[in-house]
């Protein structure tokens, strides 16, 4: 039997996506060549917000029509948030939370021999749960890999109902991840990404703690560059900023998850941290690494926003000066505080602030490409595109299109997964220009 997995949702998702995948090689079943027919459709899904559970249920229907008698397979963060919403599960004949992932291979079996539909979903435990073991080999042919090194939340943001659907912080063991990564730089991967759902908890269970992860993938032979996904930014005291700063290998790339840069706002999302707090960490960082990037989250219309309120966090997001920002609405979340606050703001002015977001950070983003121009940098090179130019990303991840001569393009499919210097000439909209440096 063939299969698909479709992933939605976050970098730990594609992690957990790519494990699926490889067990379910190892258990005989074969990848589908058909990206939307396959006997069996596991759809890892993402619940962050109301319109990703939209998105699951329209995506379970268009497969159910595309594979009337394929198996339908939903895990992922949207069963295990919402265990008794049955009516999220219409057309799904193995249901598993993220608790049960493991037993998927078991799962599709025991439905084969019987056509029952089964729904294991089991409840994160408040203590003692410990990280599920998994590791991968390979990393869907991409440049570089994702490893997933913890797991769950503690800090329950008004908003949010990943703690629920990911349970309390787990961490994965430093020899477990010295193993993967040796394994992954063996099949020729440079670079590699330690990502979690609160990534910068990693270790407060085991004793451990950020830092000791980042020394470990440093210390792989083979493996040339280690970045971070999305980080809390309270947790970037000055003693982590330095003990990362020792790292060459380590990449000035920070996704500082700011939500609000209003304080008023930030205390009602139960964030840790205020804008002043935010901006002395920009400021650290900013001198501890060389041509460092900031990437961030913005929230706009969060309950009880004002437009007082938004326009401190308009103001400090330009203050920042970030490479690049995700804005996005706020949406409500059944079961969690802010669902039920007061003074919810409505979808129009919700959208009118998104766009007047939107506009800043464009030009903040505009901004951060113009000052990398006349910089030389190493550029890991990842493909060649359809118009005819190399393609990678910087150590500070600025995307980089670098142009070659078309006739030559043969020889240059060889500088794929490769490293080269790059001088960076001007920008677009959303990238640098460059030509190689002989």
């Amino acid at each position: 039997m063939n299969f698909n997995v479709i992933t939605l949702g976050c970098k730990v998702n594609q992690y957990e996506s790519q494990v699926m995948r490889e067990n379910l090689i190892k258990s005989g079943y074969m990848p589908s060549d058909n990206k939307e027919i396959a006997d069996i459709t596991v759809i890892n899904t993402c619940t962050v917000t109301s319109v990703s559970d939209s998105k699951n249920r329209k995506l379970i229907r268009r497969i159910r029509r595309e594979n009337p008698h394929g198996i339908i397979v939903l895990t992922g963060c949207m069963p295990q948030a919402f265990p008794d919403d049955t009516s999220l599960f219409e057309g799904c004949d193995i249901v598993l939370g993220n608790a049960s992932r493991k037993m998927l291979v078991p799962s599709i079996e025991r439905y084969l021999s019987g056509k029952q539909q089964i729904i294991d979903i089991t409840e994160h435990q408040n203590s003692g749960e410990e990280f599920e073991s998994m590791a991968i080999s390979d990393f869907d042919e991409r440049t570089r890999a994702f490893v997933k090194i913890e797991d769950g939340c503690n800090r329950f943001c008004s908003y949010c109902i990943i703690p629920y659907a990911r349970g309390r912080v787990r961490s994965k063991k430093l020899s477990q991840l010295k193993e993967e990564i040796e394994a992954l730089a063996q099949k020729g991967y440079k670079e590699v990404v330690l990502v979690g759902i609160n990534l910068c908890a990693f270790g407060q269970d085991t004793g451990s703690n950020l830092c000791d992860a980042v020394d470990v993938a440093c210390a792989v032979d083979g493996i040339e560059r280690v970045r971070l996904g999305s980080i809390e930014p309270e947790k970037m005291d000055k003693e982590t900023i330095k003990r990362l700063s020792v790292q060459k290998k380590f990449c000035p790339q920070f996704h500082l998850s700011l939500q609000s840069g209003c304080d008023e706002t930030l205390k009602r999302m139960n964030r840790h941290y205020t804008s002043a707090e935010y901006m002395d960490i920009v400021k650290n960082l900013s001198e501890a690494f060389e041509n460092p990037a900031f990437t961030t989250d913005v929230m706009v219309g969060f309950a009880g926003e004002t437009e007082e309120e938004f326009q401190k966090s308009l103001d400090f997001v330009k203050s920042v000066g970030f490479a690049k920002v995700h804005v996005f609405s706020y949406s409500r979340r059944k079961g969690t505080v802010a669902d039920k606050m007061p003074n919810q703001v409505s979808p129009e002015e919700k959208d009118r602030r998104s766009k007047i977001m939107i506009e800043e950070t464009d030009k903040s983003r505009l901004g951060f490409l113009a000052s990398q121009k006349g910089r030389t940098e190493p550029v890991l090179i990842e493909t060649i595109r359809r118009d005819g130019f190399l393609e990678g990303y910087t150590k500070n991840y600025t995307h980089v299109k670098i142009k070659i001569n078309k006739e030559d393009e043969e020889s240059f499919k060889k500088l794929c997964g490769t490293f080269a210097d790059v001088y960076i000439e001007s920008c677009e909209k959303d990238c640098c220009i460059g030509s190689l440096v002989r």
